[in-house]
C-alpha cells in the first residue's frame, strides 16, 4: 500500500511540469508576451489559439502592472491591472497578448485562458 501510494506521489509531481506556466514574474524592465506569436515565442499555452476566447488575468503581486492587446504591431487595447485584480479580457484570434511591468518594482501575474460563449 505504501509503495502504491508513493508510485501515485511520484506520477503527480512528474506531471506537474507538463502544464503550462501561469504563474510569472516580471522585472522592472521586462515585457512578457503571453500568447498570439505560436509555439516557442508564447509564454503560456493557450488552448484556444485558433479561436476567439477570454484571457483572465490576476495581479498576484503588490504593484500594478499592465495588460497590452495588439494585432500585428497595432495596439488595441490597454489596461491597468491593480493589486490584488483580476481582469477578464476579449482576446479575438490572431491578437497577442502582452504584460508589461511597473517600472516601480516587479510584478506578479498569473493568466489563464477561458473559452468564449457564443
Amino acid at each position: 500500500m505504501k509503495k502504491l501510494l508513493l508510485l501515485f506521489s511520484l506520477t503527480l509531481l512528474t506531471s506537474y511540469g507538463v502544464f503550462a506556466q501561469t504563474d510569472f514574474e516580471l522585472d522592472t524592465s521586462q515585457s512578457m508576451l503571453m500568447t498570439g506569436k505560436g509555439p516557442g515565442q508564447d509564454a503560456t499555452i493557450n488552448p484556444f489559439e485558433d479561436k476567439d476566447c477570454y484571457t483572465v488575468v490576476k495581479n498576484t503581486g503588490k504593484r500594478e502592472f499592465y495588460i497590452r492587446v495588439q494585432k500585428e504591431g497595432k495596439i488595441i487595447e490597454e489596461l491597468t491591472v491593480l493589486k490584488k485584480e483580476t481582469k477578464k479580457v476579449k482576446l479575438l484570434k490572431g491578437y497577442e497578448l502582452y504584460l508589461d511591468p511597473n517600472r516601480d518594482g516587479k510584478a506578479k501575474a498569473r493568466v489563464s485562458y477561458e473559452k468564449l460563449d457564443e
